[in-house]
């Protein structure tokens, strides 16, 4: 096990690189199921739900090869299984993409519930009630979601709330269903973007993704591709946003800056200098942020993935802010964790005010969960003294090699590991 400590108080300067979405590539590598061939799949994020799900696709008798540390070919031609194991799935949210893969390869899915971050319950019945649409039979069977179809037949499908999960989901179940899937109230994420255009370009027929009404006309079969993940909005905003906590200036490369919008935002109303470019953005931060309310909404609003940083920014911000949580029930979990650190958080339900002090002081954190985790970093870069996050499992889910990106901006960083206490004899 590891750990990370950083002493707080540089200021950033330079270029960071963005990788792969990860929110796409744990999509597009169960679709590639569905090909039934040989797909390359570029700009894949060395993380580890990339790195389980890829074990899965084994698990089922995919070959996986790596051209180089981001470039992966897949090989479904010899997959014969279509159940996941709890080893595998309770490690990975992204694990339930699987049974939409599965479906539209095989009519048959058995796979083990979603594990992944807890903060909130996240049923999968918007997603059931679309494979049942499509004329699958679908149950729970002690922990497993089993689906079967004797045939699937294209449906409309209203979702009765905005689901990512569920939109893509469907998306998968349905490319090689019979006629006509009209998905309405579809989520409009770039990552849901990126799944369709990915699909496309394996024969699929897939209109309208981005919008809230996606139509899906089904094809006998699908073949191989050449397709590039969409770069990671999340870690994107992540960096951005300890730019300009911690004061600087950097160049974020590799970004597509319309999908930064609602951040960019949020940023400038602080009182950060964000340009834009084709392919980058620059953040410019001289001095204390201003306060600023927040809200996370579905894209192309403030996403809740980036909640946690953007408080963080604001606990140090002039003034009183307010967070609105709209999307998950316990996604402030790791305010506790900002308040050892002399952070200034009133929370009632999925409402956060923030009283913005000075200075936050080192402390020893645990990362809750994923986007809570990169908050604890961004936390320690501006606090005063030495922080240590523990916990960094739940941070390597989702960044690929955060620590070097921020070491070679300046900032004072690193991986240690966790070392076990000796035990004497008596004790022993």
């Amino acid at each position: 096990m590891e750990k990370i400590i950083i002493n707080g108080g540089n200021r950033l300067y330079g270029e960071i690189d963005i990788s792969g979405a990860k929110n796409a590539a744990v999509a597009i590598l169960p679709a590639t199921i569905l090909a039934a061939d040989i797909c390359r799949i570029e700009n894949i994020p060395q993380i580890s739900d990339v790195t389980i799900m890829l074990k899965i696709l084994e698990s089922l008798g995919a070959h996986v090869k790596y051209i180089n540390k981001n470039t992966l070919e897949i090989d479904t031609r010899f997959v014969d299984c279509f159940e996941i194991p709890d080893d595998y799935a309770r490690h990975l949210r992204a694990s339930y993409y699987m049974i939409g893969a599965l479906l539209g390869r095989f009519n048959n899915a058995r796979v083990s519930m979603p594990g992944g971050c807890n903060f909130g319950v996240r049923p999968i019945d918007q997603h059931i009630k679309g494979f049942e649409a499509l004329g699958c039979d679908v149950r729970i069977d002690d922990g497993m979601v089993v689906a079967h179809a004797n045939k699937m037949y294209g449906s409309s499908i209203y979702m009765d709330v905005v689901s990512v999960g569920a939109t893509m989901n469907i998306m998968l179940a349905s490319v090689k269903a019979k006629g006509l899937t009209v998905i309405e109230n579809a989520a409009k994420e770039p990552h849901i973007v990126d799944l369709a255009n990915c699909l496309n370009s394996m024969g699929a027929d897939i209109r309208g993704a981005g919008t809230d009404v996606i139509k899906i006309h089904g094809v006998e079969e699908l073949h191989g591709c050449n397709y590039s993940v969409v770069p990671d909005q999340i870690e994107a905003g992540t960096y951005m946003v300890a730019v300009a906590a911690t004061g600087g200036n950097v160049l974020i490369n590799h970004v597509i800056p319309k999908h930064l919008e609602s951040i960019t935002s949020k940023l400038e109303e602080c009182g950060v200098v964000i340009e834009e470019y084709d392919e980058a953005v620059r953040v410019i931060s001289d001095s204390r942020p201003g306060k600023c309310n927040v809200k996370t909404m579905p894209h192309p609003g403030f996403p809740t993935d980036m909640q946690p940083q953007m408080a963080t920014l604001l606990s140090i911000a002039s003034g009183t802010s307010i967070v609105s949580e709209s999307v998950w029930d316990s996604r402030f979990r790791y305010v506790s964790e900002l308040m050892k650190m002399g952070a200034d958080f009133q929370v009632n339900g999925k409402i956060a005010v923030i009283q913005g002090v000075e200075k936050l002081r080192g402390a020893h954190l645990k990362a809750v969960d994923l986007r809570a985790g990169a908050a604890m970093i961004i936390a320690g870069l501006i606090a005063e003294g030495k922080t240590e996050v523990e916990d960094i499992v739940h941070i390597d889910r989702g960044y690929e090699n955060i620590v070097e990106k921020l070491k070679n901006v300046g900032a004072d960083i690193k991986r240690v590991p966790i070392l076990e206490p000796i035990m004497s004899n008596a004790t022993a």
